[in-house]
């Protein structure tokens, strides 16, 4: 048994989709997605954030490697105190029903505000 989901693509493909993704999370905070997508982003969501927390050229760079636009990683480093105290679960997925079209299960996946709490 596999340890990630294929997601119905190439590999090329499926990591080329997950940046895009995570990408589009920490610049906007919130995406819509499949559920099965959401909880692979998860993932690579809360191994970013752990890197980040380390804050040294090494982790930025490989931050850069996945999170493609340099505003958005520096904007993660500098928003990266509301995220200490957490070792993990740095996102929060919220499902919404199906899908209109094809009746797949769709989601809210959004970073969590830890100074609410």
């Amino acid at each position: 048994m596999s340890k990630y989901r294929k997601l119905g693509r190439p590999t090329d493909q499926r990591i080329a989709m997950l940046k895009n993704l995570t990408t589009s999370l920490f610049k906007n905070g919130k995406i819509l997605t499949t559920v099965c997508r959401a909880k692979e982003l998860r993932k690579l969501i809360d191994k970013i954030i752990n890197l980040a927390k380390k804050n040294t050229l090494h982790s930025r760079r490989q931050i850069m490697k996945i999170v493609t636009i340099e505003s958005v990683v520096t904007e993660l480093f500098s928003n990266l105190s509301k995220y200490q105290s957490r070792s993990s679960g740095y996102s929060k997925i919220v499902k919404i029903g199906p899908r209109r079209g094809d009746g797949a299960e769709m989601c809210l996946i959004e970073l969590i505000d830890i100074t609410n709490e």
